[in-house]
């Protein structure tokens, strides 16, 4: 599954670092190796990870490549997330229903 090669690729604090300035800007290997401190050959290590997790494509532009941000890849990664987001807000509902129903008979035991 694409997410589990996102979540891995993402777990590197500098690859994670890497990535998050592509998504600011796409960026040459050169630009990110400045702002980054790693070497350009790490840099582009990193990429490829990034690459073959699906998280970021390059487009040559002249002699410099550009990578930037796969939308479809965040896309895989961030329906993963959302099951469990989607149990965490049910559970949130039913903890906040079970509340109302447990003032609403104390309220009711308190009045009679």
């Amino acid at each position: 599954m694409a997410y589990e090669e996102s979540l891995a690729a993402l777990s590197d604090p500098t690859r994670r670092s890497v990535f998050e300035a592509v998504a600011h800007s796409p960026s040459s290997v050169a630009v990110l190796a400045r702002n980054l401190p790693v070497s350009r050959p790490a840099v582009s290590q990193h990429l490829k990870v990034l690459s073959d997790a699906g998280l970021v494509y390059v487009r040559a532009e002249g002699t410099r490549r550009i990578y930037s941000v796969r939308a479809e890849g965040l896309a895989e990664l961030r329906a993963y997330l959302d099951q469990f987001w989607d149990a965490v807000m049910q559970g949130f509902a039913e903890d906040v229903q079970q509340m109302e129903s447990t003032a609403h008979d104390q309220s009711n035991h308190q009045n009679n």
